[in-house]
């Protein structure tokens, strides 16, 4: 029951934390971690979702545009940022996560009030004479 609780502080708290997260944080968290990662997994990203750069905000979009090697930028001159799509994607999934994790949580207190409610109950069939 203690332990059925505490994940349920723990999941609430992230799924809550899943759905408050607005766009600018996630922006935030996109731009670091884009200029953290390898030439190599970007250039993965940028192929696997069709798109040249991160963001048009800084002087190294045009250094990324131009080592881009994505699909779109053989059909047209301009590419769609990665950023705009990775915005997208990581909004709907947060949301879906933040969801399902509400879900789950308010039927662990569910568990949690049910174990509590029945966890002195005694057996019918045990013998009432018997000390437990």
């Amino acid at each position: 029951m203690i332990i059925l609780g505490l994940v349920f502080i723990f999941q609430f708290g992230i799924s809550c934390s899943c759905l408050a997260i607005n766009r600018s944080k996630q922006t935030d968290v996109i731009n670091a971690s884009w200029w953290v990662m390898s030439n190599k997994t970007r250039d993965e990203l940028e192929r696997s979702f069709d798109c040249c750069g991160l963001f048009n905000l800084t002087t190294l979009y045009q250094q990324d545009y131009a080592f881009c090697t994505a699909i779109c930028k053989s059909r047209s001159p301009t590419c769609q940022m990665c950023g705009e799509k990775f915005l997208k994607h990581s909004d709907e999934a947060l949301k879906i996560l933040g969801g399902v994790g509400l879900f789950f949580s308010f039927t662990e207190i569910l568990g949690v009030w049910l174990a509590m409610r029945f966890r002195n109950q005694k057996d019918p069939r045990a013998n009432p004479s018997a000390f437990l």
